[in-house]
Protein backbone atom coordinates (compact mmCIF):
# COMPACT_ATOMS: atom_id res chain seq x y z
CA UNK A 1 0.00 0.00 0.00
CA UNK A 2 1.24 3.56 -0.47
CA UNK A 3 0.59 4.66 2.81
CA UNK A 4 2.70 3.28 5.71
CA UNK A 5 0.38 1.40 7.64
CA UNK A 6 2.50 1.59 10.82
CA UNK A 7 0.65 3.70 13.24
CA UNK A 8 -1.74 5.54 10.27
CA UNK A 9 -3.44 3.48 8.34
CA UNK A 10 -7.39 3.29 9.42
CA UNK A 11 -8.48 -0.20 9.10
CA UNK A 12 -12.56 -1.18 9.33
CA UNK A 13 -13.79 -4.58 10.44
CA UNK A 14 -17.26 -5.32 9.48
CA UNK A 15 -18.33 -7.44 12.46
CA UNK A 16 -17.01 -6.90 16.33
CA UNK A 17 -17.35 -10.74 17.21
CA UNK A 18 -14.38 -12.40 18.95
CA UNK A 19 -12.85 -13.22 15.46
CA UNK A 20 -12.46 -9.36 15.26
CA UNK A 21 -11.29 -9.19 18.84
CA UNK A 22 -8.83 -11.67 18.31
CA UNK A 23 -7.74 -9.11 15.28
CA UNK A 24 -7.65 -5.92 17.06
CA UNK A 25 -5.54 -8.16 19.56
CA UNK A 26 -2.43 -8.75 16.63
CA UNK A 27 -3.12 -5.22 15.24
CA UNK A 28 -2.16 -3.56 18.21
CA UNK A 29 1.14 -4.74 17.16
CA UNK A 30 1.41 -2.43 14.41
CA UNK A 31 0.00 0.32 15.54
CA UNK A 32 -2.75 -0.11 13.27
CA UNK A 33 -5.98 2.30 13.52
CA UNK A 34 -9.02 -0.23 14.37
CA UNK A 35 -13.16 0.63 13.61
CA UNK A 36 -15.29 -1.76 13.91
CA UNK A 37 -19.31 -1.57 13.06
CA UNK A 38 -21.46 -4.33 14.35
CA UNK A 39 -25.41 -4.33 14.97
CA UNK A 40 -25.06 -5.27 18.71
CA UNK A 41 -24.31 -2.85 20.70
CA UNK A 42 -22.90 -4.80 23.51
CA UNK A 43 -20.55 -6.39 20.86
CA UNK A 44 -16.84 -8.09 22.25
CA UNK A 45 -14.60 -5.87 20.52
CA UNK A 46 -16.68 -2.18 21.62
CA UNK A 47 -14.45 -1.08 23.93
CA UNK A 48 -10.71 -2.32 22.16
CA UNK A 49 -11.12 -0.43 19.11
CA UNK A 50 -10.33 3.14 17.89
CA UNK A 51 -13.74 3.31 16.79
CA UNK A 52 -17.21 1.77 17.40
CA UNK A 53 -20.26 1.99 15.17
CA UNK A 54 -23.36 0.49 16.21
CA UNK A 55 -25.32 -0.29 12.88
CA UNK A 56 -26.23 -3.18 10.14
CA UNK A 57 -23.94 -4.90 8.38
CA UNK A 58 -26.78 -5.65 5.33
CA UNK A 59 -27.22 -1.75 5.14
CA UNK A 60 -26.07 -0.59 2.05
CA UNK A 61 -25.88 2.89 3.53
CA UNK A 62 -24.56 1.91 6.70
CA UNK A 63 -21.54 0.02 5.44
CA UNK A 64 -20.82 2.78 2.55
CA UNK A 65 -20.65 5.35 5.15
CA UNK A 66 -18.69 3.67 7.40
CA UNK A 67 -16.08 2.69 5.10
CA UNK A 68 -15.74 5.73 3.07
CA UNK A 69 -12.80 7.46 5.15
CA UNK A 70 -10.86 4.57 5.79
CA UNK A 71 -7.82 2.78 4.17
CA UNK A 72 -8.82 -0.47 4.06
CA UNK A 73 -11.97 -2.83 5.40
CA UNK A 74 -11.57 -6.53 6.11
CA UNK A 75 -14.35 -9.19 7.38
CA UNK A 76 -14.86 -11.29 10.34
CA UNK A 77 -18.23 -12.32 9.12
CA UNK A 78 -19.75 -13.13 5.16
CA UNK A 79 -22.87 -11.93 5.90
CA UNK A 80 -22.26 -8.40 4.76
CA UNK A 81 -23.33 -5.81 2.08
CA UNK A 82 -21.32 -6.34 -1.10
CA UNK A 83 -22.57 -4.07 -2.97
CA UNK A 84 -21.41 -0.91 -0.81
CA UNK A 85 -18.20 -3.15 -0.77
CA UNK A 86 -17.96 -2.64 -4.47
CA UNK A 87 -18.99 0.78 -4.83
CA UNK A 88 -16.16 1.25 -1.74
CA UNK A 89 -13.38 -0.56 -3.95
CA UNK A 90 -14.45 1.81 -7.17
CA UNK A 91 -13.66 5.00 -4.79
CA UNK A 92 -10.04 3.38 -3.69
CA UNK A 93 -10.85 1.48 -0.34
CA UNK A 94 -9.28 -1.75 -0.38
CA UNK A 95 -11.05 -4.41 0.55
CA UNK A 96 -10.01 -7.96 1.70
CA UNK A 97 -10.66 -10.48 0.98
CA UNK A 98 -12.19 -8.91 -2.44
CA UNK A 99 -16.00 -8.11 -2.62
CA UNK A 100 -16.32 -11.12 -5.87
CA UNK A 101 -15.05 -13.93 -3.20
CA UNK A 102 -17.56 -12.63 -0.09
CA UNK A 103 -20.06 -12.38 -2.88
CA UNK A 104 -19.44 -16.11 -3.99
CA UNK A 105 -18.72 -17.52 -0.91
CA UNK A 106 -22.20 -16.06 0.68
CA UNK A 107 -24.05 -18.47 -1.77
CA UNK A 108 -23.51 -22.28 -1.33
CA UNK A 109 -24.67 -22.62 -4.67
CA UNK A 110 -21.70 -20.50 -6.31
CA UNK A 111 -19.63 -22.02 -4.11
CA UNK A 112 -20.40 -25.49 -5.15
CA UNK A 113 -20.61 -24.49 -8.78
CA UNK A 114 -17.29 -22.99 -7.85
CA UNK A 115 -15.47 -26.37 -6.83
CA UNK A 116 -17.36 -27.73 -10.10
CA UNK A 117 -15.49 -25.53 -12.93
CA UNK A 118 -12.07 -25.89 -10.85
CA UNK A 119 -11.89 -29.19 -10.50
CA UNK A 120 -11.89 -29.02 -7.06
CA UNK A 121 -13.44 -32.80 -5.52
CA UNK A 122 -16.62 -32.17 -3.36
CA UNK A 123 -19.80 -34.15 -3.06
CA UNK A 124 -22.35 -34.48 -5.55
CA UNK A 125 -24.74 -31.77 -5.70
CA UNK A 126 -28.21 -29.99 -7.33
CA UNK A 127 -29.64 -26.71 -6.64
CA UNK A 128 -33.22 -26.13 -5.68
CA UNK A 129 -34.93 -23.32 -6.23
CA UNK A 130 -38.23 -24.55 -4.08
CA UNK A 131 -38.78 -27.05 -1.64
CA UNK A 132 -41.29 -28.81 -4.67
CA UNK A 133 -37.90 -29.43 -6.35
CA UNK A 134 -36.89 -31.99 -3.74
CA UNK A 135 -39.17 -34.55 -4.65
CA UNK A 136 -37.88 -34.68 -8.52
CA UNK A 137 -33.70 -35.06 -6.99
CA UNK A 138 -31.60 -37.01 -8.93
CA UNK A 139 -29.32 -37.11 -5.53
CA UNK A 140 -30.16 -40.45 -3.80
CA UNK A 141 -31.62 -40.60 -0.01
CA UNK A 142 -30.95 -39.95 2.27
CA UNK A 143 -29.31 -36.23 1.64
CA UNK A 144 -28.47 -33.09 3.40
CA UNK A 145 -30.03 -29.98 2.19
CA UNK A 146 -28.43 -26.67 2.52
CA UNK A 147 -29.53 -22.95 2.09
CA UNK A 148 -27.62 -21.59 -0.51
CA UNK A 149 -27.52 -18.09 1.82
CA UNK A 150 -27.29 -17.07 5.93
CA UNK A 151 -26.49 -20.42 7.03
CA UNK A 152 -23.93 -20.29 9.71
CA UNK A 153 -22.46 -22.42 13.17
CA UNK A 154 -24.46 -25.53 11.78
CA UNK A 155 -27.88 -23.35 11.11
CA UNK A 156 -29.29 -24.26 7.88
CA UNK A 157 -28.48 -27.46 7.62
CA UNK A 158 -31.35 -30.51 7.49
CA UNK A 159 -30.67 -34.45 6.59
CA UNK A 160 -33.35 -35.78 4.45
CA UNK A 161 -33.86 -39.23 5.03
CA UNK A 162 -37.09 -40.18 3.89
CA UNK A 163 -39.81 -38.40 1.35
CA UNK A 164 -41.62 -37.63 4.35
CA UNK A 165 -38.68 -35.40 6.04
CA UNK A 166 -39.17 -33.21 2.86
CA UNK A 167 -42.67 -31.90 4.24
CA UNK A 168 -40.45 -29.97 7.19
CA UNK A 169 -37.37 -29.17 4.62
CA UNK A 170 -36.27 -25.85 3.99
CA UNK A 171 -38.91 -23.90 1.54
CA UNK A 172 -35.89 -21.44 0.49
CA UNK A 173 -33.68 -21.71 -2.61
CA UNK A 174 -31.04 -24.38 -1.03
CA UNK A 175 -28.79 -27.19 -2.05
CA UNK A 176 -28.81 -30.69 -1.96
CA UNK A 177 -25.66 -32.95 -1.55
CA UNK A 178 -24.52 -36.43 -1.56
CA UNK A 179 -24.77 -37.71 2.22
CA UNK A 180 -21.01 -38.28 2.74
CA UNK A 181 -19.81 -41.14 4.80
CA UNK A 182 -16.94 -39.44 6.19
CA UNK A 183 -13.89 -40.92 8.66
CA UNK A 184 -13.16 -37.45 9.61
CA UNK A 185 -13.77 -33.50 9.45
CA UNK A 186 -10.74 -32.00 8.65
CA UNK A 187 -9.63 -28.07 7.66
CA UNK A 188 -6.75 -26.38 6.27
CA UNK A 189 -6.07 -22.60 6.80
CA UNK A 190 -4.33 -20.88 3.74
CA UNK A 191 -3.25 -17.12 3.44
CA UNK A 192 -2.65 -15.71 0.44
CA UNK A 193 -0.94 -11.84 0.04
CA UNK A 194 -0.96 -9.30 -2.93
CA UNK A 195 2.26 -10.33 -4.08
CA UNK A 196 1.23 -14.15 -4.84
CA UNK A 197 2.73 -15.98 -1.73
CA UNK A 198 0.67 -18.81 -0.51
CA UNK A 199 1.28 -20.14 2.85
CA UNK A 200 -0.98 -23.30 4.57
CA UNK A 201 -1.05 -23.95 8.27
CA UNK A 202 -1.06 -27.80 9.20
CA UNK A 203 -4.36 -30.03 8.85
CA UNK A 204 -6.36 -29.90 11.86
CA UNK A 205 -8.80 -33.00 12.95
CA UNK A 206 -12.21 -31.82 13.94
CA UNK A 207 -14.71 -33.45 16.22
CA UNK A 208 -18.50 -31.93 16.21
CA UNK A 209 -20.87 -31.19 19.14
CA UNK A 210 -23.31 -33.44 17.74
CA UNK A 211 -26.82 -31.17 19.17
CA UNK A 212 -25.61 -28.25 17.99
CA UNK A 213 -23.43 -29.20 14.80
CA UNK A 214 -20.55 -26.68 15.62
CA UNK A 215 -16.46 -27.67 16.45
CA UNK A 216 -16.17 -28.58 19.71
CA UNK A 217 -12.84 -30.37 19.88
CA UNK A 218 -9.89 -29.59 17.34
CA UNK A 219 -6.64 -31.47 17.40
CA UNK A 220 -3.08 -30.26 15.84
CA UNK A 221 -0.95 -30.96 14.34
CA UNK A 222 -2.72 -34.08 12.24
CA UNK A 223 -1.75 -37.86 12.84
CA UNK A 224 -2.97 -38.69 9.63
CA UNK A 225 -1.03 -40.29 6.64
CA UNK A 226 1.62 -37.82 5.37
CA UNK A 227 0.12 -37.74 1.80
CA UNK A 228 -3.50 -36.93 3.21
CA UNK A 229 -2.06 -33.83 4.72
CA UNK A 230 -0.03 -33.04 1.86
CA UNK A 231 -2.96 -33.42 -0.47
CA UNK A 232 -5.61 -31.44 1.62
CA UNK A 233 -2.76 -28.50 2.21
CA UNK A 234 -2.54 -28.87 -2.45
CA UNK A 235 -6.15 -28.42 -1.86
CA UNK A 236 -6.65 -25.67 -0.58
CA UNK A 237 -3.36 -23.55 -2.22
CA UNK A 238 -5.34 -24.47 -5.41
CA UNK A 239 -8.59 -22.54 -4.25
CA UNK A 240 -6.95 -19.77 -2.86
CA UNK A 241 -4.70 -19.50 -6.18
CA UNK A 242 -8.08 -20.26 -8.34
CA UNK A 243 -10.24 -17.60 -6.02
CA UNK A 244 -6.90 -14.97 -6.09
CA UNK A 245 -8.24 -14.10 -2.59
CA UNK A 246 -6.02 -11.93 -0.46
CA UNK A 247 -6.36 -12.89 3.21
CA UNK A 248 -7.43 -15.53 4.69
CA UNK A 249 -9.18 -18.74 3.90
CA UNK A 250 -10.80 -21.91 5.91
CA UNK A 251 -11.10 -24.77 3.67
CA UNK A 252 -13.19 -27.60 5.67
CA UNK A 253 -13.42 -30.63 4.16
CA UNK A 254 -14.50 -34.22 4.56
CA UNK A 255 -12.08 -37.67 5.02
CA UNK A 256 -13.72 -40.38 3.60
CA UNK A 257 -14.11 -43.68 4.22
CA UNK A 258 -12.16 -44.83 1.35
CA UNK A 259 -9.36 -42.62 1.38
CA UNK A 260 -10.54 -39.16 -0.15
CA UNK A 261 -10.77 -35.84 0.49
CA UNK A 262 -14.06 -34.11 -0.47
CA UNK A 263 -14.26 -29.87 -0.02
CA UNK A 264 -17.29 -28.88 1.72
CA UNK A 265 -17.39 -25.12 2.80
CA UNK A 266 -15.55 -22.49 2.31
CA UNK A 267 -15.32 -19.32 4.46
CA UNK A 268 -12.63 -16.61 4.05
CA UNK A 269 -11.51 -15.21 7.03
CA UNK A 270 -10.04 -16.29 10.40
CA UNK A 271 -12.08 -19.49 11.45
CA UNK A 272 -12.76 -21.25 14.58
CA UNK A 273 -10.65 -23.96 13.04
CA UNK A 274 -7.71 -21.95 13.49
CA UNK A 275 -7.59 -20.51 17.32
CA UNK A 276 -5.26 -23.30 18.25
CA UNK A 277 -2.76 -21.16 16.37
CA UNK A 278 -2.14 -18.27 18.99
CA UNK A 279 -0.55 -20.83 20.97
CA UNK A 280 0.44 -23.92 19.45
CA UNK A 281 1.63 -22.40 16.13
CA UNK A 282 4.78 -19.68 15.43
CA UNK A 283 2.43 -17.11 13.67
CA UNK A 284 -1.04 -17.29 14.41
CA UNK A 285 -4.17 -17.14 12.19
CA UNK A 286 -4.72 -13.56 13.13
CA UNK A 287 -1.43 -12.19 12.50
CA UNK A 288 -1.31 -14.13 9.38
CA UNK A 289 -4.59 -12.43 8.00
CA UNK A 290 -3.09 -8.96 8.70
CA UNK A 291 0.17 -9.81 7.21
CA UNK A 292 -1.79 -11.25 3.89
CA UNK A 293 -3.72 -8.17 3.88
CA UNK A 294 -1.37 -5.19 4.52
CA UNK A 295 0.75 -7.51 1.69
CA UNK A 296 3.34 -8.40 3.79
CA UNK A 297 6.08 -11.46 4.15
CA UNK A 298 3.92 -14.56 5.46
CA UNK A 299 4.86 -15.59 8.76
CA UNK A 300 5.90 -19.32 9.84
CA UNK A 301 3.17 -21.89 10.22
CA UNK A 302 5.21 -24.55 11.74
CA UNK A 303 3.24 -26.07 15.20
CA UNK A 304 5.38 -25.21 18.08
CA UNK A 305 3.79 -28.12 19.76
CA UNK A 306 0.88 -30.58 20.30
CA UNK A 307 -1.87 -28.27 20.65
CA UNK A 308 -6.04 -29.24 20.99
CA UNK A 309 -8.63 -26.47 21.08
CA UNK A 310 -11.96 -26.83 22.70
CA UNK A 311 -14.87 -24.30 22.31
CA UNK A 312 -16.69 -22.80 25.38
CA UNK A 313 -20.59 -23.29 24.39
CA UNK A 314 -23.10 -21.61 26.44
CA UNK A 315 -24.54 -25.10 28.73
CA UNK A 316 -28.17 -26.30 27.44
CA UNK A 317 -30.00 -25.49 30.18
CA UNK A 318 -28.79 -21.95 30.73
CA UNK A 319 -29.48 -18.09 29.59
CA UNK A 320 -28.74 -14.80 31.17
CA UNK A 321 -25.86 -12.93 32.45
CA UNK A 322 -22.93 -15.74 31.67
CA UNK A 323 -21.21 -16.92 34.62
CA UNK A 324 -17.43 -18.99 34.10
CA UNK A 325 -17.82 -22.12 36.13
CA UNK A 326 -14.51 -23.89 36.84
CA UNK A 327 -11.76 -20.98 35.35
CA UNK A 328 -9.61 -21.32 38.17
CA UNK A 329 -9.34 -25.06 38.20
CA UNK A 330 -8.30 -25.21 34.69
CA UNK A 331 -5.91 -22.37 35.05
CA UNK A 332 -4.16 -24.60 37.78
CA UNK A 333 -3.43 -26.55 35.00
CA UNK A 334 0.00 -26.52 33.02
CA UNK A 335 -0.14 -25.68 28.87
CA UNK A 336 -3.97 -24.24 29.52
CA UNK A 337 -4.75 -20.92 27.79
CA UNK A 338 -8.33 -19.82 28.61
CA UNK A 339 -10.00 -17.03 26.00
CA UNK A 340 -13.26 -15.52 26.77
CA UNK A 341 -14.80 -13.36 24.21
CA UNK A 342 -16.01 -10.70 26.18
CA UNK A 343 -20.22 -11.47 25.44
CA UNK A 344 -22.44 -10.53 28.07
CA UNK A 345 -25.33 -12.81 27.82
CA UNK A 346 -24.90 -16.57 27.54
CA UNK A 347 -27.47 -18.99 25.62
CA UNK A 348 -27.86 -22.77 24.82
CA UNK A 349 -24.69 -23.41 22.49
CA UNK A 350 -23.69 -20.12 22.16
CA UNK A 351 -19.66 -19.39 21.61
CA UNK A 352 -18.39 -17.79 24.63
CA UNK A 353 -15.18 -18.36 24.96
CA UNK A 354 -12.75 -21.50 23.81
CA UNK A 355 -9.89 -22.95 25.44
CA UNK A 356 -6.37 -24.13 23.99
CA UNK A 357 -4.41 -27.06 25.61
CA UNK A 358 -0.76 -27.53 24.95
CA UNK A 359 1.30 -30.39 25.34
CA UNK A 360 5.04 -31.71 24.02
CA UNK A 361 2.95 -35.51 24.41
CA UNK A 362 -0.08 -35.41 22.13
CA UNK A 363 -2.10 -37.82 24.46
CA UNK A 364 -1.34 -35.98 27.31
CA UNK A 365 -2.51 -33.12 25.45
CA UNK A 366 -5.91 -34.25 24.18
CA UNK A 367 -6.53 -35.83 28.07
CA UNK A 368 -6.19 -32.26 29.90
CA UNK A 369 -8.67 -31.00 27.25
CA UNK A 370 -11.30 -33.90 27.95
CA UNK A 371 -10.49 -32.36 31.75
CA UNK A 372 -10.92 -29.67 30.70
CA UNK A 373 -14.63 -29.90 28.93
CA UNK A 374 -15.49 -31.63 32.26
CA UNK A 375 -14.45 -28.99 34.12
CA UNK A 376 -14.84 -25.72 32.96
CA UNK A 377 -18.42 -24.63 32.29
CA UNK A 378 -20.57 -21.73 30.98
CA UNK A 379 -23.80 -21.24 32.71
CA UNK A 380 -26.26 -18.03 33.97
Amino acid sequence: MAKDFYGELQLGILGGGQLGRMLIQEAINYNVNVHILDPDKNAPCRKLCNRFECGSLSDFETVYNFGKELDMITIEIEKVNVDALEKLEEEGVVVYPQSRIIRLIQDKGLQKQFFKQNDIPTAAFQLMSTKDNLYETVIGLPYIQKLRRDGYDGKGVKKISTPDDIATAFTEPSLVEELVDFEKEIAVIVARNDRGDISTFPLVEMEFNPQANLVEFLISPSTLALEIQVQAEEIAKKIAGDLQIVGLLAVEMFLTRDGQILVNELAPRPHNSGHHTIEGNLTSQFAQHLRAIFNLPLGSTAARTHAVMINLLGEPKYEGLAKYDGVEEVLGREGVFVHLYGKKYTKPFRKMGHVCIVNEDREVAIKNARWVQETLKVKA
